[in-house]
């Protein structure tokens, strides 16, 4: 039987939350205030399911791994919205006040971010920080830049004055995916100690399956005629470094960042330099971007999945799946044998 105590009865309102970002109202204090300390479900044995509220799809995933059939988990983004400018409900507001354990990254989405700050406590769990994020992206640079560990302070300071900002795109690397999950189980270990022992064999279990994965992207992707991936947005830098791509990224971070015309330029000639045969576009997005170079320079387009969110374009019903079929793009795109 689950151990955790259940958190007291709030018995005043919560103090103001000062979000920036339109759209989210403060009502959502009151709402958060005013709901009950606990909306849990019973498990199979009896004892209270953690609540568990993730911010999007990757971690939602990750949650439902390492928690199992102990927690009920939530997502704060609904499926086929765009993470990075999705706006906060006063509900969700309210959940992230109510959760036993938030689970969110830190600065991808900053209606989560004022949330979290407002109200998360101890109960947040950033992913960040588990992840080791040691990509940072330069706006007018063709790829992301891995810190060598002996310079990674002068590295970080040059990459501040040339307007750096670390890339969060973690979870295209399974194995980071696996040292978050590890991580999280903690978490959730303080949460449920009772419970903690299953968390902590989930996430091992989870470890086994992604280190699996991992092996089939290094077998996969050994022998391909070319290593460069063209992307529409820079959202896969991580996958690139795990697996020794080169990642030209047409636009930023953010997917709903339009290039500017020099950078269309730059892509265009690149691709006609370097012999690229296949741009990416992606779900969530539109493929405008990519099909503008791709028209540019004769070559074709394939989705490449960035796995912030499931959609009815989604080829495939969860992260493992979806993982397989950016593998499979790659493998065509790239020409791989």
């Amino acid at each position: 039987m689950s151990s955790r105590r259940p958190r007291p009865p709030r018995t005043g309102p919560t103090a103001p939350l000062a979000l920036t970002c339109a759209g989210t109202v403060v009502l959502a204090m009151a709402l958060a205030g005013c709901s009950s300390a606990s909306g849990t479900e019973p498990t199979a044995d009896g004892g209270d399911r953690l609540d568990v509220v993730a911010s999007f799809y990757p971690l939602e995933w990750l949650s439902q791994q390492v928690a199992g059939d102990l927690a009920t988990v939530r997502s704060l983004t609904p499926p086929g919205a765009e993470p990075h400018d999705h706006e906060l409900t006063p509900g969700d507001v309210a959940a992230v006040a109510e959760a036993d354990v938030v689970v969110y990254l830190d600065a991808l989405q900053p209606s989560v971010d004022a949330a979290v700050d407002a109200q998360g406590g101890d109960r947040a769990f950033d992913a960040g920080s588990a992840a080791d994020l040691d990509l940072v992206y330069v706006a007018g640079e063709d790829h992301d830049h891995a810190e060598e560990e002996e310079h990674a302070e002068e590295e970080r300071a040059h990459a501040e004055e040339e307007g750096a900002v670390t890339d969060p795109h973690f979870w295209h690397d399974p194995v980071r995916m696996a040292a978050v999950g590890e991580a999280l189980a903690v978490q959730l270990g303080r949460a449920d100690a009772g419970n903690a022992d299953t968390y902590t064999a989930n996430a091992a279990a989870l470890r086994t399956e992604l280190e699996a994965l991992d092996d089939e992207f290094r077998t996969g992707l050994a022998d391909c005629a070319s290593r460069d991936v063209v992307t529409s947005h820079s959202a896969f830098g991580y996958l690139a470094e795990a697996f020794d791509l080169h990642q030209v990224g047409i636009s930023g971070l953010a997917p709903d960042e339009e290039p500017t015309p020099s950078a269309l330029t730059d892509a265009t000639a690149f691709v006609r330099e370097h012999g690229v045969s296949t741009i990416y576009f992606e779900t969530l997005v539109s493929p405008a971007i990519a099909e503008t170079v791709a028209r540019e320079t004769g070559a074709q387009t394939r989705q490449l999945d960035p796995i912030e969110g499931l959609t009815d374009a989604s080829q495939g019903e969860d992260y493992l799946e979806l993982m397989r079929s950016n593998l499979a793009s790659l493998q065509a795109g790239q020409q791989c044998s």
